[in-house]
């Protein structure tokens, strides 16, 4: 890979990873939530879950998708029961002194997992690479996953630190919950481009 091509493909990986999407919206309640140790196996399971995604997206995953179709409806569907389900937890979650004994945040199993059924990874993953690995060589595709790996690390540690950063400010339980419900509701909101799609 070209030193030009992989300084865009790092680029291309940092503004995607880095914007607000279910990811970062979980990282940020759990990190207000649950403080930033304890959310460091939900951070792993992306840090490296979504790179291992995009490698087998790129080794051949989406033929399976050209052989069944409706694999990719059932994909869909169950990408939006699963963010509800989260988006509800996060909305009735338990103030910072209850969830040390009653909450828990993502297992790494968890949030590794969770990729397969959130949209924007589907469409990062996708993009990265049709864009960046057109020849769908391994090399390239090894690339591909080893630069979302360096940029995952930046973005989830940055998104777990705001979140923990705004425990001092979310002292309030009334507060909390509010926080929590509009995190919950722009969980929600990421499903819009997903339930109605451009032109």
């Amino acid at each position: 890979m070209t030193f030009d091509l992989l300084t865009a493909l790092a680029t291309f990986a940092f503004v995607t990873v880095i914007t607000p999407g279910p990811n970062n919206l979980m990282l940020m309640a759990s990190g207000a939530n649950f403080g930033f140790r304890r959310t460091v196996p939900h951070m792993l399971g992306i840090t490296i879950g979504f790179p291992s995604m995009v490698f087998l997206v790129g080794v051949g995953v989406m033929q399976v998708f050209d052989l069944w179709p409706l694999s990719y409806t059932l994909l869909k569907l169950l990408s939006v029961v699963y963010l509800l389900y989260l988006a509800w937890k996060i909305a009735n979650a338990a103030p910072p002194e209850q969830a040390a004994t009653e909450g828990k945040p993502l297992s790494f199993l968890q949030s590794a997992a969770f990729q397969w059924v959130n949209p924007k990874a589907w469409s990062m993953s996708l993009s990265a690479i049709i864009l960046y690995a057109t020849g769908r060589n391994l090399e390239a595709v090894l690339w591909v996953a080893a630069v979302f790996v360096a940029v995952s690390l930046i973005s989830t540690t940055s998104w777990t630190v705001i979140g923990q950063e705004m425990r001092r400010f979310l002292k309030s339980p009334q507060r909390l919950r509010i926080f929590n419900r509009v995190m919950a509701a722009l969980l929600v909101a990421t499903l819009i481009p997903v339930l109605w799609p451009a032109g």
